[in-house]
This record gives C-alpha cells, structure tokens and sequence, in this order.
C-alpha cells in the first residue's frame, strides 16, 4: 500500500506535547504499516527550547518563533497543547486561519469558546478534533459521536476528573482527610500545585460541557452547568454514607426527560456502592451512557497523564489525516442556543434523594423539630441514623436519607433548619444519585 506523508506540527512542548512528539517518532513506522499513513514531525513551537523533556527532537524541529509553525504551508495539522484559553484561542484561530486542521485537549478552551471555534473551523474548511479533551486516553467523545449516534442518548453519570477521584477514594478506603489525601496527591502528581480548578468542580464541568453537547445534540454553555465542588467533604460524611450503604463520589451529570429538557450538573454524589461507578479506584475515569437502543455502556481508563492524552490526541492526528474527522466535523450539527436555551433544566427543580447530616443538641423534642421542618417543605425521610457521643456544644449527630424531592425544597428546608436554636452550626446536605440499572 502506498504510503502518505502527512506534517504535524505541535504548539506547546509541556508534559502532553511532549508525549505526543514522543508517540510519532517512535511509532511512525508502526502507525504507517497499519494506516499508510506516514506522520512526520515537521515543527514543535514553544516559548521555553532549553529545559530537558522526557523525548529528544530531531535537530532544527524546536523552534520558540510561532510563525515557523503558522506560515509553513507544508505542515496538514496543527496540534495545540497550549493549555489555558485566549492564547491558546488564538492559536487555534490562526490555525485555522492558515488552512490547518487542528487537534486539541484543550477542554477549558472548547468548553468556553468551542461555538465560536467551530464556526471558524467551517468558514475556512477545516476541522477540530478534541478526542483528548474529556477523559484522557478514554475514546469516549468517539464513542457518542459515531458509535452511538443510532440512540436517544438520556443519561450520562461520569466520573471525569482523576484528582477528585484519587482523594475520595482514599478518604473511603484509608480514612484519611482531605487536605492529607490532597497533599499525597500533589505529591504524586495527580493534582496540581494550584488544584483549585480540578476540587471545585470546574475541570468536570468543562468536560460535561463538551460532552452533553454532542450527546444530546444541543450548544452548551458553562452556564448551563450547575457545579459543586468537594471542597467541603468531611471523612464523617464518607463514613456515615458508607454505614447507608452509599460510596461518594464527585459525578458529572447530565439527563434528558421525554420532552428533551436537559439538566447538567457536577457534584459531590452518593451511590450505591454495588454500582459500577462506584468500584472505580484512585485516578481513574469512567462513564456511563445510556442509550435507546444500546441501553446502558461504560467506558473506563486512564483520564489524565502524559502519554493516555498524547495515545487520544495521536489517534486524532491519524483520524484527521484518514478524512474522517473531517466528514464527521463538517456534519456536526447541534440546535443553536436560541432553540435550545429554554430546554436548560435549573438546579431548582431536579428531583433527587438527600443525605442530611445535622449536628442535635442532646435534649428531648430535637427529632420532632426537625421532622417538621422537612414535612412543612413536603420532604420524605426514608431512614434516620442517630450515632451516640458528644460533638461542639454537647451535641450528636444524626444522618438523615430522604425520598426523591425537589432541590428548591431541600434548599428551603436547610435554610429553616439552620435556624433552629437545637441545631448546632450549618447542616450538611449530598445528592444521593440513583443510577439506572440495565438489566435483563
């Protein structure tokens, strides 16, 4: 089979680029066997050319000046590990502009200016491939784009950032709390220095932003998510979840009811710890899909890492450089945000069940009070744990399970309890998730 040299170029030589260079020079005689296609690294752009990276550059091929990338009409792709968003915006833009296709992991950057990317990519012909972009070395945006296009997607429950998972699963396993499991984490690098973006949630709600888009084939915005971080996750909660039979989890989220409103959200969650999702372990990333016609699939793997992101984004690069990206980009087609801003479900009306933990002062009529807080706001409970022993101000905890109700109910009713004068400090309140069954 005659062989085709397609010229890649990469802006950004950090731990992902790196991994990406890294893959074609030492598998382009691999890939070419199996392809015909024959990558050959034509330019790596990057401000820093002296420090050390785990790959040695063919001589010339490092370079800090952007325009060797941008003016080399040679270069089919332009790969962008940048990282952040307006630079690596106008990267892309440039790229584009320049008659190159481009490949991404830049979730952040899609998820905040990916309309307006893709409105670019079409006006000049060219493509955006972002397989990378949501769950690492995990093919799943390939999965819903192609492999499940024949379905009515409703549901989909990931778990899509691996420094949230790795804490919570070693708060659970080990009984750890959250700062020393953070530390570790850092340690090992699985967070960042600065893991505000990844523990407050924001991380998962880009990667839902991309992913809903295409699952239920609507222009999503972060707006559109509502994101709750695990920040305030105390190793009590993990322990009284677990003695209900609960494992939590920071889940990212998004449902679709017959009349094709969505809801998207991100937050700590309790699940059954028999479900799927809750056996993944450490670092790790796993989804759910639901679909009409294939029921219920997950995919799990590696989320992060230099070389699980370089193996989606090379993959990419060879589905870009086959045509087929680009026959699927260019029939990419979502309902614009003036169709679909109304089928947005608020956090308001989701229907969910509770997990309360509120601290009681120990005296007689406590129970009665706040069992009338959550009936005056039409709140079921469906199981109530009272563990002896003294907390702040000779009070005990007592853990509370409801049945399915509104969220503008509960918020009402933690706002009522706060107040009451035999509630010590503010209640403590967690999604429990019932994720569908797909059983014969």
């Amino acid at each position: 089979m005659d062989e085709r040299t397609v010229k890649i170029g990469i802006a950004g030589f950090g731990t992902v680029g790196s991994g990406v260079a890294k893959l074609i020079l030492e598998e382009a005689e691999r890939i070419a066997a199996r392809t015909g296609i024959c990558l050959e690294l034509a330019c790596v752009v990057d401000i820093d050319t002296t420090s050390p990276r785990p790959v040695t550059l063919p001589e010339g091929i490092l370079t800090d000046d952007m325009g060797k990338l941008l003016n080399d009409e040679t270069i089919d792709i332009g790969v962008e590990t940048i990282g952040g968003t307006e630079f690596a915006k106008d990267v892309q833009l440039r790229l584009l502009q320049s008659g190159k296709d481009v490949v991404t992991a830049n979730k952040a950057l899609l998820a905040e200016h990916g309309n307006e990317l893709y409105q670019v990519a079409h006006q000049n012909g060219r493509c955006i491939a972002f397989e990378a972009s949501c769950a690492g070395g995990i093919p799943i945006i390939s999965a819903i784009r192609t492999g499940l296009t024949a379905n009515n997607i409703t549901g989909m429950y990931g778990i899509v950032n691996g420094t949230c998972n790795y804490i919570l699963s070693n708060m659970t396993s080990k009984g750890e709390n959250f700062n020393e499991v953070l530390a570790q984490a850092q340690e090992k690098g699985y967070a960042e220095a600065d893991p505000t973006l990844d523990i407050s949630g924001g991380d998962s709600a880009h990667k839902l932003a991309i992913l809903s888009s295409f699952a239920f084939g609507y222009e999503i915005t972060l707006d559109d998510i509502y994101v709750e971080g695990i920040e305030g996750i105390s190793q009590d909660d993990i322990r009284y979840g677990g003695e209900m039979g609960y494992c939590l989890k920071l889940l990212a989220i998004g449902q679709k009811d017959e009349n094709g409103k969505v809801s998207l959200r991100v937050h700590p969650s309790f699940i059954t710890k028999d479900n799927l999702l809750a056996l993944v372990d450490g670092p790790f990333n796993a989804i759910s899909v639901f679909g009409s016609a294939v029921g219920q699939v997950t995919f799990y793997g590696r989320g992060a890492g230099m070389m699980p992101t370089a193996s989606a984004i090379v993959a990419d690069i060879i589905d870009v450089a086959l045509g087929n990206s680009g026959m699927t980009f260019r029939h990419l087609r979502q309902l614009p945000r003036d169709r679909t801003a109304g089928l947005i479900e608020c956090i308001d009306n989701i229907v969910s069940r509770f997990y309360i933990r509120i601290m009681c002062k120990d005296r007689p009529g406590v129970i009665a009070q706040w069992s009338r807080v959550l009936a005056d706001h039409e709140i079921s409970i469906s199981g109530a744990i009272q563990h002896e022993g003294s907390g702040p101000n000779n009070t005990v905890p007592v853990v509370i399970a409801t049945h399915p109700t509104r969220q503008k109910n509960m918020s009402d009713a933690l706002e009522d309890m706060e107040k009451l004068e035999t509630i010590h400090g503010k209640p403590v309140c967690i999604r429990i998730v019932d994720i569908p069954e797909d059983k014969d």
